[in-house]
């Protein structure tokens, strides 16, 4: 749970824990001008990118969980779609540019605050990268995933979805609740 806020960012007035008038949540609202500070979920986008059979996956050099695998994912930003924001992370943590293609999950992280939008995708070449946030990419196998070194639940289990969708032959839309996971 995020700490309380405790003045207003518009006009810096204090901030008071109300239910606003036609809502049903308390909200934090501001004594001085009346501003609702809504405290909405995160949301992070990423893809499976694949070429010629093989997953393109990142060692994350940043924290948290620096070290560890992933597939290209990262906060959705202003103004840019899921689909943008998806194909920009794969960008900016491989160096390849994909074609985002169909919804692979929608995964609730309600104890961080996160919403997890999955794609699978094509990527443009094999040729991947170090790039700030990743240490090395790698093109990998199913039973080249370094399982135990994923760097989060949500990761785990999309690639869990992404590979039994590949082996049934079907791409299916997965939704997934993670309240209570362990983050690790």
């Amino acid at each position: 749970m995020l700490p309380p806020r405790k003045f207003c960012t518009y006009c810096g007035g204090r901030l008071q824990r109300v239910v606003p008038p036609g809502d049903h949540f308390e909200r934090d609202v501001c004594e001085r001008c009346g501003q609702v500070h809504y405290r909405n979920p995160k949301v992070v986008v990423g893809c499976i990118p694949l070429w010629r059979g093989r997953l393109l996956m990142c060692r994350r050099a940043i924290e948290p969980r620096k070290g560890y695998w992933t597939f290209p994912s990262g906060y959705l930003e202003l103004d840019e779609t899921c689909v943008e924001g998806a194909a920009r992370e794969a960008l900016e943590e491989t160096g390849v540019a994909v074609d985002i293609g169909s919804l692979l999950a929608l995964i609730d992280v309600p104890q961080i605050g996160q919403v997890h939008v999955v794609y699978r995708a094509r990527a443009h070449s094999g040729d991947g990268h170090a790039t700030e946030e990743t240490e090395e990419t790698v093109l990998m196998s199913e039973a080249e995933i370094p399982w135990k070194r994923i760097a989060f639940p949500s990761i785990h289990r999309a690639l869990e979805m992404f590979f039994a969708d590949q082996a049934d032959g079907h791409e299916a839309v997965h939704t997934l609740n993670l309240r209570g996971s362990s983050l690790r």
